[in-house]
């Protein structure tokens, strides 16, 4: 059961990695030094003070960065395959006593799914946003990913069942309107040569 319960922490905590990459490293940091959360082999670094102050700067410098407009949207094309390779690393220090290839095989396709799929949504938000409001909205985006970040990280450690589903609830939600639009492109009774 303990194996299930480190998948459904894993997939919390790559979704909040798709919110906002670094937070959640520096609160998983703190929560392995305080002993609050048990890393696996080999992620012991996390909670290490050099690792620590290194999630501080970038966690400030990322925060900070996404309330600059326009600038938000070429963080974007960086940040969004780093999520996917960071919500791997986060999913895979998430789950103890497993065998490496089955944690590795998860952590790839859930974490890094997870994180990419939630940092597509999210970037693809804020270019709309940049569009229709000339960046304007887009601190308010930031804000919403940074807050995201943060409860779905501190859910994840405290709650991970409910984190879990929360997450899969949101992915199932950003997928049905990926292949609502799809459908919706492809459907020769409403494209556009229709239409026109």
């Amino acid at each position: 059961m303990e194996w299930l319960i480190s998948i459904f922490l894993g997939i919390g905590l790559a979704a909040a990695v798709g919110f906002r990459i670094f937070l959640p490293f520096l609160i998983i940091s703190l929560a392995q030094r305080w002993g609050v959360m048990e890393l696996s082999s080999g992620f012991e670094w996390i909670g290490s003070t050099p690792a620590l102050v290194l999630f501080i700067t970038a966690t400030l410098l990322e925060v900070l960065s996404y309330y600059i407009p326009w600038f938000d949207n070429l963080l974007d094309t960086i940040t969004t395959p780093l999520a996917m390779i960071c919500g791997t690393l986060v999913m895979a220090s998430a789950m103890v006593e497993m065998e490496p290839w089955i944690k590795w095989t998860l952590a790839v396709i859930a974490g890094g799914g997870t994180a990419g799929l939630i940092k597509g949504t999210g970037s693809t938000t804020r270019l709309v946003s940049s569009t229709t409001t000339g960046g304007l909205g887009n601190p308010l985006i930031a804000t919403a990913e940074t807050g995201g970040s943060f409860s779905l990280t501190l859910m994840a450690i405290f709650i991970p069942v409910i984190a879990a589903i929360l997450v899969l609830m949101l992915c199932s939600y950003i997928l049905s309107k990926i292949f609502r639009k799809k459908k919706k492109a492809f459907n020769p009774t409403t494209g556009p040569s229709q239409s026109e």
